[in-house]
């Protein structure tokens, strides 16, 4: 009698390598990640870089609407875990009735809450709001001070809201380290730090001094609309050729975006000869 075979075993299929592989985590202020110790970059590379955001965005702002010193210091601190837009919406017509701490005292933090009620925090961000405009009025006599420390010392700023505000409104060459800022930071290893303060430091260091102005601004405006956290869009990088990021993203050719940025710069260099 003959015995019947029995069904082969069959063997799960394996991934391929390329599906099972995962997005590596964008660096963050909570998860940093594994931090070099030093800059992937020359001094010359790190020049490169800068000449080539300010090629493609010669007079880079920020993108919180303001009045005067004391209405930027209020969106800055208004910002935290929040968009520049949603800022912008809730701030339109807050400051076309409060745009010193005099009026923002008068209006009184239920109606200022009401104002902002469609920001994350609001009802914290209303009350620091109050006190820091009462504390300007009794410290400074209303003015918004041109100093790191003093504006650190007024409730609800803490040093990222002080550097925006020293930066944009009184031209410090200061670094006010974001989201953004901290990932690109560490991502592309320009700047890296386990710490906003660590990212500042570094990036003071790294940023040649004529682009210290508008670095700030070239740097965050870079995290926040190309080397995006989940997926950045290195088709549209102007720095692309000069990224060493392990995360880059390979092409067979040079984005348009950085071959134009720097045939700019080659030849403003030609024009200076």
């Amino acid at each position: 009698m003959t015995q019947a075979k029995s069904p082969a075993t069959v063997k799960p299929a394996k991934r391929s390598v390329k599906s099972a592989q995962v997005r590596k985590k964008a660096p963050s202020v909570d998860n940093p990640g594994k931090v070099l110790k030093r800059s992937r970059y020359t001094k010359a590379e790190t020049h490169e870089i800068f000449q080539r955001f300010q090629a493609d965005n010669p007079e880079p702002e920020g993108e919180l609407d303001y009045i005067n010193a004391y209405t930027l210091l209020v969106a800055v601190l208004l910002s935290a875990q929040a968009t520049d837009v949603g800022v912008n919406r809730a701030t339109k017509h807050l400051f076309q009735i409060a745009d010193t701490p005099e009026k923002m005292i008068a209006l009184g933090e239920d109606k200022v809450r009401e104002e902002i009620r469609t920001i994350g925090l609001f009802k914290t961000k209303a009350k620091n709001v109050i006190l820091m405009s009462e504390q300007l009025i009794r410290d400074h006599g209303g003015e918004v001070p041109e100093d790191r420390e003093a504006l650190e010392k007024l409730p609800g700023v803490g040093r990222k809201t002080a550097n925006v505000v020293l930066n944009i409104f009184f031209g410090h060459p200061t670094i006010a380290v974001d989201t953004h800022l901290f990932r690109l930071g560490n991502r592309i290893g320009i700047a890296p730090g386990k710490t906003p303060l660590d990212v500042e430091r570094s990036m003071e260091k790294a940023v040649p001094k004529e682009f210290s102005l508008h670095a700030h601004h070239w740097l965050i405006l870079h995290g926040r609309y190309i080397c995006k956290a989940r997926k950045p869009e290195c088709k549209r990088c102007v720095i692309y050729d000069l990224c060493k990021s392990p995360e880059k993203e390979k092409f067979d050719a040079v984005p348009d975006i950085a071959v134009r940025a720097k045939a700019i710069i080659e030849r403003e260099k030609a024009s200076s000869c």
